[in-house]
C-alpha cells in the first residue's frame, strides 16, 4: 500500500499551556494527513469526507522546534468507505509519537454515499496485515 508523508515544523503557536504540541493542532494535521492518503488513492478529493476519527494516542510529547513527520496509508476499503492508518515520528527517529485511524466516505455531489470501487492489494508483510486487522475491527 502506498504511504504518504506530510511534514510540519512545531512552532510556538502550535503549543499548549505545557509547552508541548496542542492536541487540537495535532488532530487537524492528523486528519489532513489521513485525507491525503484517502484522496490520493481515490483520485477525486472532492468526493471524500471524514466521518470518524477512531482514536489518536499520544505516548510521547512533541516540543517546539521538532520536525514532525506524519505517515498515512489506506488500510481498509469498504463499499463506500476508506479507513486510513496514520502515525507520526519526530525528525529522523523511529519512535512513534502519535498513531490512530480515520475513516472517510465517498459521496456524490448531493452528499449521498457512493461506491468507490477500490480493492486493496493483499498486505505486503505481517505489520501491514496487523494494521489492516485493527482497521477491520473498528468497523464492527
Amino acid at each position: 500500500m502506498k504511504e504518504y508523508t506530510c511534514t510540519h515544523l512545531i512552532k510556538s503557536e502550535d503549543l499548549n499551556h505545557h509547552s508541548t504540541l496542542f492536541a487540537g493542532r495535532m488532530a487537524e494535521w492528523f486528519v489532513e494527513a489521513s485525507f491525503v492518503a484517502a484522496a490520493g488513492l481515490h483520485g477525486e478529493p472532492a468526493d471524500i469526507v471524514c466521518v470518524k476519527i477512531h482514536g489518536m494516542e499520544f505516548p510521547e510529547p512533541v516540543v517546539k522546534g521538532c520536525l514532525l513527520f506524519l505517515y498515512s496509508k489506506v488500510v481498509y476499503a469498504g463499499k463506500t468507505s476508506l479507513t486510513v492508518y496514520t502515525y507520526s515520528t519526530a525528525g529522523n527517529e523511529d519512535k512513534v509519537l502519535t498513531d490512530g485511524f480515520v475513516s472517510f466516505v465517498c459521496v456524490d455531489e448531493k452528499g449521498k454515499k457512493k461506491p468507490h470501487n477500490i480493492v486493496l492489494p493483499e498486505p505486503e508483510d505481517d505489520h501491514e496485515a496487523k494494521i489492516r486487522d485493527m482497521a477491520k475491527a473498528l468497523r464492527q
